[in-house]
């Protein structure tokens, strides 16, 4: 059995905020793979199904961000899933608005959820796939950033990030995790506009962000 988790917030005003990207993947999941996310157990939504023949949880910790290890803990040890069955899906500044990175294991980065199932499962070992929601811009604080709403100029390149997402899953049970990053840590070409968007003279470019914002 794989169990497949997506972080983020559980209150409906973080719906369609950056940091619940990891929520919105799931959900795309539920869709194209016809397994309902309704059940509750362990503190998070859950649901139950096949994807590519193989027996899959799909899970939303409701945890709030911080605490997503406590509800992993729990499928985990109830379900006897190893480090190497789990996929964690999660948000990540560093990456390019829509960007997927898919990783065999490695440490949090800075994320605080992804922190915390580290923390709490006792392993960094698992695999992970990474959506970018882009850097934040200088003026802004990251918690706020990470909490914003995706721009309306940026709701195609997340669609299409989720539903990527969603299709590398499928490719890593299928053909194994090697494949999967093949097809999918590709780097997405800029179109002129992004280009546009992004260019800041030399001397004002800014390391990524790695400091991950606290939830309350």
């Amino acid at each position: 059995m794989k169990l497949i988790v997506g972080l983020g917030n559980p209150d409906k005003k973080y719906i369609g905020t950056r940091h619940n990207t990891g929520f919105t993947v799931i959900d795309q999941m539920s869709e194209d793979y016809q397994i309902p996310v309704r059940e509750r157990k362990y503190k998070a939504m859950y649901g139950s199904g096949y994807i590519e023949g193989q027996k899959v949880l799909l899970v939303k910790p409701q945890t709030y961000m911080n605490l997503s290890g406590e509800a992993v803990q729990a499928f985990c040890t109830f379900y006897k899933i190893a480090p190497e069955d789990l996929i964690v899906i999660f948000d990540d500044v560093s990456l390019d608005v829509g960007q997927l990175r898919i990783r065999k294991k490695g440490s949090a980065g800075g994320h605080n959820g992804i922190k915390n199932i580290i923390a709490c499962i006792g392993s960094s070992d698992f695999p992970r796939i990474k959506v970018g929601v882009g850097q934040k811009p200088a003026e802004w604080d990251l918690v706020d950033y990470v909490l914003g709403h995706v721009s309306k100029e940026d709701e195609p390149l997340m669609k299409e990030a989720a539903k990527n997402a969603s299709r590398a899953v499928g490719v890593m049970l299928s053909e194994g995790i090697e494949s999967a990053m093949n097809l999918f840590n590709m780097k997405k070409e800029k179109t002129p506009k992004e280009e546009k968007k992004t260019e800041v003279p030399q001397e004002e470019k800014k390391e990524p962000a790695t400091e991950e914002a606290k939830e309350s």
